[in-house]
């Protein structure tokens, strides 16, 4: 859906016409797990949306929508509940709750929600919601907030509210995110560098279909791995403050220190971290088949050493070895099911995207969701409105 036939749909709810702001899902091109690890990243935008259409109200009400859930909910902005509900509309009310909490006073405001990112594919649909949902409310109140600081604020209300550890990364490439560009972003530091996608390559981005329901809390337990491996290290090395100040020389010397999964787990962000950086440069020399060969490596990690891929991430990323044009691939997103980003020839991407999934179905009996997709641009307003 475009932003004018939402405009409708919210013109035949509220009666007004509304402003739209939309953000962008992602796929994380190498650098996986390593984000609320303060390490290194390289995610792109992708041209699937989300859009928030919103307008003012007089009283002081939040009232929520959503043209994919049926559900309707309305929110008195002096009495918020300060606890998630459960429901998809958490993350908005978290981003409001968020917001107050800031000081930043809010209006009552009508939203409505649509979204062309698939749920559960690994895709970042939340950063899409929340990064959009933030700028719809904040249009509402005359006040700066730049764009670092809405993707702060979103990983806040991932962090505190919703209950996922999450890092920043998804959050920071909605809002930033540039066409025809990776981001290459510290994840510490929050500085970052443009780098960009040579223009015959396509992503081709497969879903799985499959989410496993251990996800959400693997996802956390690797975090807390993560942070008793640095624990232990800070013996020998107390200027350490997150495995991004590691060397794998460091990690080797200590190997046999740490409990072997705690070390099978600080293994893996090490060495990614030193996969980002290196994938960079392959990127800037245009070098595809050595950048292809950073993320079969990724992969592997991953399903070894992070314990984060599952049987269907495995054969969809296996499917695609061989098929024409194919650079290199692996799992996107936390794990556990979601999608595979491969990077493709874009003369052969048509192709390449029928024989995966022809391939995944035979093995699995699953028909996957394929998308081809090219680095978009972050987070913007579609429509200006009255509201």
């Amino acid at each position: 859906m475009d932003s004018k036939a939402l405009a409708l749909q919210f013109a035949g709810l509220f009666g007004v016409q509304p402003a739209i702001f939309s953000a962008p899902g992602r796929v994380n091109l190498i650098g996986e797990h390593t984000d609320y690890n303060e390490g290194f990243v390289m995610p792109c935008a992708i041209g699937l949306r989300t859009r928030v259409a919103t307008s003012r109200r007089t009283d002081r009400k939040l009232s929520i929508r959503s043209l994919e859930f049926p559900q309707f909910f309305e929110f008195d902005l002096d009495h918020l509940p300060q606890q998630a509900t459960g429901t998809w509309c958490d993350y908005v009310l978290g981003i409001a709750v968020m917001l107050q909490q800031t000081g930043y006073a809010l209006e009552g405001a009508n939203l409505l929600v649509q979204s062309d990112i698939p749920i559960g594919a690994g895709l970042s649909s939340s950063a899409g919601i929340e990064v959009a949902s933030a700028l719809a409310l904040i249009r509402h109140n005359s006040a700066a907030f730049p764009l670092v600081e809405v993707a702060k604020l979103c990983r806040q209300t991932e962090n505190a509210f919703i209950g996922a550890h999450v890092g920043i990364m998804d959050q920071f490439v909605s809002c930033l995110g540039k066409a025809e560009h990776a981001l290459l972003l510290d994840c510490r530091s929050l500085e970052f560098e443009l780098i960009p996608i040579p223009d015959r390559v396509r992503m081709v981005v497969c879903n799985t279909m499959v989410k496993h329901q251990h996800a959400g809390g693997e996802y956390n337990r690797r975090r807390e791995e993560c942070e008793e491996g640095v624990r232990i290290l800070a013996k020998w090395y107390p200027e350490i403050h997150a495995l991004r100040d590691l060397s794998i020389d460091q990690l080797a010397r200590h190997s046999n220190d740490l409990p072997e999964k705690i070390y099978r787990r600080c293994r893996h962000v090490v060495e990614e971290n030193e996969r980002v950086q290196d994938g960079a440069r392959r990127l800037r020399a245009a070098d595809l088949n050595g950048f292809g060969e950073l993320m079969r490596e990724s992969h592997r990690s991953l399903r070894d050493l992070y314990e984060v891929s599952c049987r269907e991430l495995d054969i969809m990323v296996e499917a695609a070895e061989g098929l024409p044009g194919y650079y290199g691939g692996r799992m996107t997103g936390g794990g556990f099911g979601g999608s595979a980003i491969n990077l493709v020839e874009a003369t052969h991407a048509s192709i390449f995207a029928g024989q995966i999934a022809e391939r995944y179905h035979k093995a699995t009996g699953i028909t996957p969701a394929v998308y081809i997709c090219s680095a978009a641009d972050g987070a913007r307003i579609e429509l200006s409105g009255v509201g």
